[in-house]
């Protein structure tokens, strides 16, 4: 086990670090940058005016040398300042990734309360009349847009019920109430498309387990349904979906951009968003660094909840 986490550890590490290359190249090949946009927004086109700004925020230093200066802050824990808003990065990304990792983790408990029954139930009854409901509401969930989703929930529930969601987001320890009313609609466009995928992939678990030899000696030996589901069956697609509930962590994580701007949520992706308008380099680094580090801590726990569910599984080869 010690072994195992220090490998993956080094693996983390080193994606991290590719990734950190990768998200700093990426974001300089946008066109235009912060320089330009203030001059053009001033009426300025002097070199020197344009020369003191490149030299003001390092833009005037080859690109490695930029890396290499912000690599040194990224390690001691400082994503540097703001261009835009002169704040520190750090405060900036830790505010909005708040907000998204809340998002996120109400998005995924209903998502799992809702999609894997719905497939347990779909896969245990294949070819009968609740598995093709369930299969409907599936293949309606996987092919609907979330933002089509979000607006016909916004729309339906301001018609219905003369309501509509707070427009300042509060945090938890504001108010919680409002809180909780602001992330209902957002979570639940999310919410319902993420448990039509989850359903679909436990459906299937459910239906290759019911093929495999040891499902079928079991009942060939008179075992109950229920104990042939709940000590064969579940127990080993656990791991298949624990897997899964990661993929979905970190696929809403990183997929919130259209949702937050829906419904103005100041979290990572409207905050990504604004800070590639203005050019704001040091938040647009910061927060898809975030995004980055947090889809290798979800692989990392996901890895170490393997033993933890089954302990037959080898973690130290």
């Amino acid at each position: 086990m010690g072994s195992y986490l220090v490998k993956r550890l080094a693996a983390s590490l080193l994606t991290a670090i590719l990734s950190s290359i990768a998200v700093f190249l990426i974001v300089r090949a946008v066109p235009g940058d912060v320089v330009a946009q203030m001059l053009g927004q001033s009426g300025g086109s002097g070199s020197q005016a344009e020369e003191a700004l490149r030299r003001f925020f390092g833009l005037n230093e080859p690109l490695y040398v930029q890396y290499l200066d912000w690599l040194g802050g990224v390690l001691r824990g400082d994503l540097g300042q703001s261009w835009v808003r002169g704040q520190p990065v750090m405060e900036i990304v830790f505010k909005a990734f708040t907000v998204t990792l809340q998002l996120g983790l109400m998005t995924l408990a209903f998502a799992t309360i809702i999609g894997v029954p719905l497939g347990l139930v779909s896969g245990l009854f294949e070819g009968r009349r609740i598995d093709t409901a369930i299969q409907a509401f599936n293949i309606l969930g996987l092919s609907a847009p979330v933002f089509w989703l979000g607006l016909i929930l916004l729309i339906a529930v301001s018609s219905l019920f003369a309501w509509s969601p707070p427009l300042i987001y509060r945090t938890p320890f504001q108010n919680l109430s409002d809180n909780l009313s602001t992330l209902l609609l957002p979570m639940l466009s999310l919410g319902l498309l993420q448990a039509a995928a989850y359903s679909q992939f436990t459906r299937q678990c459910v239906v290759g387990a019911f093929s495999e030899d040891y499902v079928r000696t079991a009942l060939a030996k008179g075992l109950p349904m229920r104990v042939v589901f709940a000590k064969h069956i579940l127990r080993n697609i656990m791991i298949s979906l624990v897997t899964f509930m990661g993929l979905i962590l970190i696929q809403i994580l990183g997929g919130v951009v259209v949702i937050e701007s829906l419904f103005a949520l100041p979290g990572l992706g409207r905050l990504l968003i604004t800070a590639i308008e203005t050019r704001d380099y040091p938040v647009v680094q910061g927060a898809l660094l975030m995004v980055v580090f947090s889809a290798l801590l979800v692989n990392l726990l996901v890895d170490m909840l393997y033993h933890v569910i089954d302990p037959r599984v080898r973690v130290d080869a």
